[in-house]
């Protein structure tokens, strides 16, 4: 059972201190009336009765428990509702944050907490306490559902995010107390995947850097110390730079006239810096916008005052400048972006400037608890402004596939963000380069489904065309419309592919079907026999299948044949043939057929999906597949199936003969610690210390370097090409994200061929 916040903190069991002649003190009390008091005296809107039950209760109920560090247990969800008491959250948030865990890891039950707190706080209790359970699962469809409980509990109440958010972001402060380095690794890589994200689509800027940052600092030490050190450079050999430009800033808003409140510069965090040099595939030195300054002005007529006295003194960057006042995003986030050149300096020569108001900067800092600080509208606003919660539940339940299902809810966490408007009015938020299709699906399923064309801005465009900031939307619909598999191509919403990718499936399983079928049809004909489905049944069992269904798809993919199909229902229409030998390509069970009836021992499995027992299998050389890519299986007859990515450009060779093209998929519960080998391409400047640089970036990541060429080298540059040993594409990832941080690697690539 769980005992705390995460499976992954640890906690001991403990005897309370004994007092001779007296009752025994309750660990950890004295912190949490300390607690009660200074929050309750610094805001008055709160029930300091409520809070003060709340505290003591919990003290209570954990008395007999500590964490692995040594505290009682009740710190933790003291620092919980610390955390949130600094978001100024209404009293029955806070009181949920004190008591979080007290249903999961001690007798007292819901009941209870509904009897002594109430129905409100025992439902928030509820919906985290569901919640706990998402950390605990390592399978993929558990891991599924238990996102799902996740958004379905904030759908009902978002409060229970932010305690969760909170309660998270405790565990990471403190996860240096989680002995097994694998939970440390699985808590600190579902913080970046799911809560940093669900950070951010709130609104809750601070929060969500420091979770990026130390799920980043647990996941890629490496990497966060590396680039932590070239700040450190920076900011040494430059330590009057920000004081220098905040300086420049305030004389061009001074010349103006803007009035100004503050005007603060900040490093760009080592998360952030590590994903646009991925994004980018460059190395630290390649980037130049690592600040940000921000301008805060009494009024929103300021902001533009203080946007035109900025572009008016600077160079501006172009394509950078964003107005999320006049177009908030859905988190209610409102503020300019821009970047300019600053003259007379290298290193530091771009930079971002963020324009807002007060309102707005606390707004963008505080996001979702926004609406209980400043618009008192409470859960009832909250509620309204994060439709996208029920868009990710909408993927989980379309999404015919667990694996796709889980991308495809990271994808519509992680993207980047265009707004544009309905005929109506209604803001819509889709990812960077979505087309009419997704806004279609967005309004909803069957608009999408039923999607034939659209228009931009009262003009006819095509459905693959790139929806920018502001158009006006118009869909039109025909009846009894399908979804067009080939949209797949462009369209970019996760909740958009996974309703195509099941529509095309599902397509494509009935079609599947109705060759086999046909295929055995013919068969009977061949044999002079009248085709009935029921004549089929001996076969199922004989062919160890489970079902009618299933022959005609192992029929049409051809793991079977329809002569197998008719021999096992009609065993008396067997006559061997003479002079005929098997293609050694399908064996039964085990074996492969070999000259003169001889058998031969079968290749052993593989950890792919769609390849018959006994096949041989092959992955290719021109493109190296390892777990994670899409896969191809190519048959060739008497040589089994040779697997390609989906993006090889060998495949080209065999459109002509589409039947050759299997369908296969990496097995997750078989694939195990294998190693696969990957070739890198690597560009860099030529120096002593590059190879054994790159040799020692790949082995921190636990990956193995099986070969290295030098395939160009000039004075000063030189590529290598390197073939290392990886589990699967994240594993990959890591790999290259550590050598892209290497001094003197300019970049990397994943070489094809």
């Amino acid at each position: 059972m769980k005992i705390g916040a995460t499976p992954d903190e640890p906690v001991v069991a403990r005897a309370p201190d004994g007092v001779s002649g007296g009752a025994a003190p309750v660990p950890g009390l004295d912190a949490v009336l300390e607690f009660c008091g200074r929050i309750t005296a610094a805001d008055h809107r709160l029930d300091a009765d409520l809070i003060l039950r709340a505290g003591r209760f919990a003290a209570e109920a954990h008395a007999t428990q500590a964490r692995q560090n040594g505290e009682p247990y009740i710190i933790h969800p003291v620092a919980v509702a610390e955390i949130l008491a600094g978001y100024h959250l209404d009293s029955a948030t806070i009181a949920t944050a004190l008591l979080h865990d007290v249903v999961e890891d001690t007798p007292h039950g819901l009941p209870e907490i509904e009897k002594r707190f109430g129905a409100e706080i025992a439902r928030l209790v509820d919906g985290v306490t569901k919640l706990s359970r998402i950390e605990v699962q390592s399978e993929r469809t558990k891991q599924a559902e238990n996102l799902r409980k996740l958004l379905l509990a904030m759908s009902e109440d978002l409060r229970v995010l932010l305690v969760k958010l909170a309660d998270r972001l405790h565990n990471m402060r403190t996860i240096g107390f989680v002995t097994k380095p694998e939970s440390r690794l699985r808590t600190a890589r579902e913080t970046l995947d799911i809560y940093a994200p669900l950070a951010e689509r709130i609104g809750m800027e601070a929060l969500k850097t420091e979770l990026e940052t130390l799920g980043f600092r647990e996941l890629n030490p490496d990497a966060w110390a590396t680039i932590a050190q070239r700040l450190t450079y920076l900011r040494g050999r430059s330590a009057d730079i920000i004081p220098e430009i905040e300086a420049e800033l305030r004389e061009a808003l001074e010349i103006n006239s803007v009035p100004v409140e503050e005007v603060s510069g900040r490093e760009k965090s080592p998360y952030s810096i590590w994903r646009k040099m991925q994004a980018k595939n460059v190395a630290f030195e390649g980037l130049s916008d690592v600040m940000a300054f921000r301008i805060i002005v009494p009024e929103r007529s300021h902001c533009y005052m203080a946007l035109g006295a900025i572009h008016d003194a600077f160079k501006v960057i172009a394509g950078r400048f964003k107005d999320y006042i006049s177009t908030p995003k859905t988190n209610g986030y409102q503020s300019l972006h821009t970047g300019v050149l600053l003259p007379g300096r290298r290193d530091e020569a771009k930079i971002e400037v963020q324009i807002r108001t007060r309102e707005m900067h606390h707004i963008a800092e505080y996001g979702l608890a926004a609406h209980w600080v400043y618009k008192q509208g409470g859960q009832a606003a909250a509620a309204k402004s994060y439709p996208w919660v029920r868009a990710l539940i909408d993927i989980l339940e379309t999404e015919p596939e667990v694996q796709d299902a889980m991308e495809a809810t990271k994808l519509e966490l992680h993207r980047e963000l265009v707004f544009c408007f309905s005929p109506k009015g209604d803001l819509i938020e889709l990812p960077q380069g979505a087309t009419p299709v997704d806004f279609a699906y967005h309004v909803h399923s069957q608009v999408g489904d039923a999607c034939v064309g659209a228009k931009v801005n009262g003009r006819i465009v095509r459905l693959d065309h790139k929806l920018l900031n502001g158009d006006q939307v118009e869909i039109i619909t025909a009846k009894g419309g399908q979804p067009n598999p080939a949209w797949m191509k462009f369209v970019k919403s996760g909740k958009a592919q996974a309703r195509i990718r099941r529509f095309a499936q599902a397509e494509e399983k009935q079609k599947q079907r109705d060759e086999g079928r046909t295929a055995i049809v013919k068969a009977f004909r061949q044999n002079g026999l009248e085709f009935q489905e029921k004549l089929l049944e001996p076969a199922v069992k004989a062919l160890r299948q489970s079902g009618i269904e299933e022959m005609f798809h192992a029929v049409a993919a051809g793991s079977l044949s329809a002569r197998d199909v008719v021999n096992a229902a009609f065993p008396e229409l067997r006559t061997p043939a003479r002079g005929m030998e098997p293609m050694g390509l399908v064996a039964p069970r085990g074996r492969l057929g070999g000259r003169n009836g001889k058998s031969q021992t079968a290749v052993p499995a593989a950890p792919i999906t769609g390849v018959v027992a006994g096949m041989q299998l092959h992955f290719a050389q021109c493109c190296h597949p390892i777990p994670g890519d899409r896969i191809v299986g190519i048959v060739t007859t008497g040589k089994g199936v040779t697997v390609h990515t989906q993006d090889c450009h060998m495949l080209e060779n065999f459109v002509a003969t589409p039947e050759r093209f299997l369908d296969v998929d990496w097995e997750q519960e078989a694939l195990g610690p294998a190693a696969h080998v990957v070739r890198l391409a690597v560009s860099a400047v030529n120096g002593p210390q590059l190879l054994s640089g790159v040799a020692n970036a790949i082995s921190k990541q636990k990956g193995t370097l099986t070969n290295l060429r030098l395939s160009r080298r000039e004075d000063d540059e030189c590529e290598l090409a390197l073939d290392v040993e990886v589990r699967d594409t994240k594993h990959l990832a890591e790999v290259m994200g550590t050598l892209r941080a290497c001094e003197g690697v300019v970049r990397v690539d994943r070489a094809r061929g």
